[in-house]
């Protein structure tokens, strides 16, 4: 048995009198448009979002935000403008210096611009080491709040994950708003 299921076990040995969980029903927001609502949160976090029109493709599109960047980590088979794959990396310090990362994201929170990112790598420091990072997100996997997201994890398999609601920011220091303090300083979500 674990320290956590000892700890649990003891626990329960002492509980006197048991409660019925209670019905924990909730009016959680919902939004009319929810794509919209996702791209003005992601913007209101520093982020920005682009969604993908017909007849463009995804690596010019990339490109177009991202021309300087030399360094472009993505396993993903449809991205053809990555320079490396981080899977054929063995140490994740390997990483340092990636100016930018393309992951898929499973499904975005229209309530806070927040995209779940599964572990889909090798090494789970691309989402955070990499200057920047485009999250590809289908935009027809928005959910209106976090309710539904956390909902939508119960049942859900993964070794790692992660909300990601923009670039990485921090007003600690002096009041003052500081982008990339632990992760990435921009992020940019294209809407498929």
């Amino acid at each position: 048995m674990s320290s956590k299921e000892d700890i649990l076990a003891r626990i329960r040995q002492n509980t006197r009198t048991r409660y019925e969980m209670p019905d924990l029903k909730l009016d959680a927001i919902t939004y009319e448009d929810k794509i919209h609502t996702f791209i003005e949160q992601l913007k209101a976090g520093g982020g920005e979002a682009h969604l993908l029109q017909p007849g463009e493709k995804v690596d010019e599109v990339i490109r177009s935000y991202y021309p300087d960047a030399k360094r472009i980590a993505s396993n993903l088979p449809e991205i053809g403008c990555a320079t490396f794959n981080p899977d054929e990396l063995s140490d994740p310090r390997e990483l340092d210096g990636t100016d930018l990362a393309i992951v898929k994201g499973s499904f975005g929170v229209a309530e806070n611009a927040a995209v779940w990112l599964p572990k889909q790598t090798r090494h789970k420091a691309v989402f955070f080491i990499s200057n920047a990072l485009v999250i590809l997100l289908d935009k027809e996997e928005i959910v209106h709040n976090m309710n539904e997201a956390y909902r939508r994890l119960a049942d859900a398999d993964y070794d790692y994950g992660v909300f990601m609601s923009g670039p990485s920011k921090t007003a600690d220091i002096e009041q003052a708003l500081v982008f990339g303090a632990h992760g990435p300083i921009r992020v940019t979500v294209v809407l498929v």
